[in-house]
């Protein structure tokens, strides 16, 4: 997205636009968008109030990289947040990234810059990606001694696959965003901003114009398959749930009459 924030440095900024699209921007752009504890407890307390209101449908995670020699979307964990007394490191990291990707609107990751570390999780909890040519994607917690913690490995293995994730922990090697490509994990690779604007706002007018029930239905029901604790029965009442829906007897409405169709989510 365009680099429209004011250059202050601060927690990440949520805005709201008509339609139910939010936005939230890593906001530290002097630090290459590092994160620090009060960032992720500024996200969980983002992410709550995201999933208090049913009229957000879509959410573009990005970020500030006015300045920047080279566009960083986010350097990772402040690592001095490491061993301190309050929740820190990655017990907190995983917290923010496990409720990034359970979100009930669709997320899609601005990619904008190179990532690195925990951050990478946050681009992989989203749900569709869009990335900037020319970026890297590393993690490099083996090369500083670090187990990473399950629920991130878990996201890697079902969004890279099992070769790709071995090859981002087991090498710490970079990924570019054409081999991110190559992994199927992106929805497009963009030569600049302005290409990443168009597409992404593409994208949300896309994801917008579906059934928001039977979207944040199925975006549940996948979520539980790729962890491997898929729920049947839930799956069954969610599937029951939209065909006895007004978005199904209005999206059969619409094909017949061949119009769009009007989804209000019942």
């Amino acid at each position: 997205m365009s680099d429209t924030l004011a250059p202050t440095p601060s927690t990440p900024v949520f805005s709201l636009a008509a339609g139910g699209v939010a936005t939230i921007t890593l906001n530290r752009p002097a630090h290459r968008n590092r994160l620090e504890n009060a960032d992720l407890k500024a996200l969980l307390h983002l992410f709550a109030q995201i999933d208090a209101d049913p009229s957000i449908r879509v959410v573009v995670l990005t970020a500030n990289t006015t300045d920047q020699p080279k566009p960083v979307f986010c350097a990772g964990y402040h690592i001095g947040g490491f061993g301190g007394e309050d929740e820190s490191g990655s017990a907190l990291f995983e917290r923010v990234a496990d409720a990034l990707a359970v979100l009930h609107p669709v997320t899609i990751c601005a990619l904008n810059g190179s990532v690195y570390g925990g951050a990478t999780d946050l681009v992989l909890a989203c749900d569709l990606r869009v990335a900037l040519d020319g970026i890297e994607f590393r993690m490099p917690a083996t090369a500083l001694g670090l187990h990473y913690y399950p629920s991130g490995l878990q996201r890697y293995v079902a969004r890279l696959g099992v070769s790709a994730a071995k090859r981002a922990f087991l090498t710490a090697r970079p990924f570019t965003a054409q081999m991110l490509w190559n992994t199927g994990c992106l929805e497009a690779v963009v030569p600049d901003v302005a290409a990443m604007d168009a597409t992404v706002a593409d994208l949300v007018q896309e994801v917008s114009a579906l059934a928001p029930l039977a979207v944040r239905a199925t975006k549940q029901s996948i979520n539980e398959i790729a962890t491997g604790q898929p729920n049947w029965p839930a799956m069954r009442e969610r599937e029951a749930l939209t065909s006895e829906s007004a978005d199904f007897a209005e999206g059969r409405r619409a094909f017949a009459e061949r119009r769009k169709p009007v989804f209000t989510g019942h």
